[in-house]
């Protein structure tokens, strides 16, 4: 369950995780150093105990390939996915970039090429320090003190450790009997609690948990970026409780588009990040590919991902897989 030693950095009291949301970044209970939050509960033990369940006849990819035109977060001006030869076989014997003789270039069909993208798009991670609250990150860095001219020095994505943990699918979209939830549906404690009862399933410490909403079969219309189906506060809430280490979904931003906060609480158009990687210290996964993990009835398995290992980067590519369990 939720670890209750977590601090509440600006009162000091349990993490909000725990209780209710405090807008608030939260210390660790892992030290003082620690830039990896509830990544800390898979252990040695999880891992030997769902990798010894694990049926590696067959696997499931769980990423969407990247390429010109596909959909992505550009709403706050971030670029697009591209790439670009940089070497070709014809242009190499025109250029000669090698610096060989003609013989040599027409011999060696050289090519090679470059990428320049988002750090957020496609299947990717969000690291602790994608969002905070008034210039914080999880266990109370500071965008003063370690944040550089190029990138954070705390909470990056290249701290993330390979991760190897139980993983369950959640499938929003099926308990309610639709192909994909409705524009804009918030998911709530009470259905992710209704797909845990309807699947026979329950949440142990450590797990990853992957929401579906359907909306991966739009992809990639246009329409899949566009107010979709995601989680909400108190979604987001219930697994934080629960005591998981990553969550993830079949969506653009995992979050509900727009985000919504229950009334009376201060206006924030990305309240689940701020909330799960500033308060609850749970990385966030999105652009998860799980319909065929549905159509195979497979909502327990062994979960394998390690993201690029970007320095001080909010977020990397990531390339999870699903290994059913014997």
């Amino acid at each position: 369950m939720c670890n209750p030693n977590m601090v509440d950095a600006a009162t000091g009291g349990p993490i909000a995780a725990c209780t209710a949301t405090s807008r608030q970044v939260t210390l660790s209970p892992y030290g003082t150093d620690d830039e990896i939050g509830m990544l800390n509960a898979v252990t040695a033990d999880s891992r030997t105990a769902i990798m010894a369940r694990a049926n590696w006849s067959r696997v499931y990819d769980l990423s969407v390939d990247n390429f010109v035109g596909m959909p992505g977060f550009t709403a706050a001006g971030d670029q697009t996915y591209q790439i670009w030869m940089t070497h070709s076989p014809g242009g190499t014997v025109v250029d000669n970039a090698p610096n060989a003789d003609v013989e040599q270039n027409e011999l060696v069909a050289y090519s090679g090429d470059a990428i320049s993208m988002y750090t957020h798009t496609g299947t990717h991670i969000d690291a602790l320090n994608h969002f905070g609250y008034y210039g914080k990150i999880f266990n109370g860095f500071t965008a003063r003190e370690h944040l550089g001219s190029r990138n954070w020095t705390k909470g990056g994505v290249d701290r993330h450790p390979p991760i190897v943990a139980r993983g369950l699918v959640l499938d929003v979209a099926a308990l309610h009997g639709v192909r994909t939830l409705p524009e804009s549906y918030g998911v709530i404690a009470e259905d992710l609690q209704g797909c845990l009862q309807r699947q026979n399933l329950s949440l142990a410490y450590g797990d990853v948990v992957l929401v579906r909403t359907g909306q991966m079969a739009l992809w990639p219309r246009k329409a899949y970026a566009d107010n979709g189906p995601g989680v909400n506060l108190d979604g987001a809430r219930f697994l934080a409780q629960a005591g998981v280490a990553l969550v993830g979904a079949d969506n653009l931003s995992f979050e509900q588009i727009p985000s919504m906060v229950p009334e009376g609480e201060p206006a924030n158009w990305n309240a689940v990040h701020c909330y799960l990687l500033g308060e609850a210290g749970v990385p966030i996964m999105e652009n998860v590919v799980l319909d065929e993990l549905a159509t195979d009835g497979i909502d327990e398995f062994a979960f394998v991902a390690a993201p690029i290992r970007l320095r001080g980067a909010t977020g990397a590519p990531v390339r999870p897989i699903a290994v059913p369990l014997s």
